[in-house]
């Protein structure tokens, strides 16, 4: 009597990492198109040979997002400390660039990288916090971005989804996944709560609404 195990479903590769494209950030550094350099040390920085206030933000902010899905150095780390310092003295020249920025912060949440996508919960966390109404800018875009929240939100991995960033503390994606929401819930508006709870259906709302 031949006995015939059952056959469970093939796996179907949702959280397997998937190869970045080449992304333009890179392009642009390696023909020394960029306005910045890295200076080494023992903690590498990135020097300006410009003004950042001086910059055109409708192309070099998207142009730093882009860079989020590189995982080489140095191109991560000039992408990411390129696009916080941006951040940081962008002020209002940030809230009309919104809609070039969404396909680069899926592009890189997509690339289902656990150091990719902590890098870019971050800075996602530095944007919504460096202007008025960034965070309500965001909320029509949810859609396109907090599917990688709800699927990665209760994955576990051999390494508890921590990464080690260069000369950085760990980051854990399960505790970034629900700080980045509450986030996006806090500066988002009234109609924040709503968009987010489509997304992540097990989301509960970390503001405390009166009667």
């Amino acid at each position: 009597v031949l006995l015939c195990g059952v056959v469970g479903p093939p796996p179907t590769g949702a959280f397997q990492e998937r190869p970045a494209k080449p992304t333009t950030f890179r392009k642009f550094y390696d023909r020394g198109d960029l306005p910045i350099y890295l200076v080494h040390g023992t903690r590498p920085t990135i020097t300006w040979k410009v003004d950042i206030e001086t910059l055109d933000y409708n192309h070099y902010l998207p142009l730093f997002f882009d860079g989020l899905s590189e995982t080489a150095h140095p191109y991560a780390f000039l992408a990411r400390q390129g696009a916080e310092d941006l951040l940081d003295h962008g002020g209002d020249k940030i809230l009309p660039v919104i809609p070039q920025l969404i396909i680069p912060i899926r592009n890189a949440l997509n690339t289902r990288n656990h150091q990719v996508m902590c890098t870019t919960m971050k800075v996602l966390q530095h944007l919504v916090k460096s202007g008025d109404k960034v965070g309500e800018a965001l909320v029509p875009y949810f859609r396109q971005i907090l599917h990688i929240f709800d699927l990665f939100k209760d994955k576990k991995s051999k390494s508890s989804g921590v990464v080690r960033s260069h000369l950085q503390k760990p980051e854990n994606i399960r505790e970034l996944i629900p700080e980045t929401l509450e986030l996006l819930e806090r500066t988002g508006g009234n109609d924040a709560f709503v968009h987010i709870k489509i997304m992540v259906p097990t989301y509960q709302s970390c503001v405390a609404y009166s009667p």
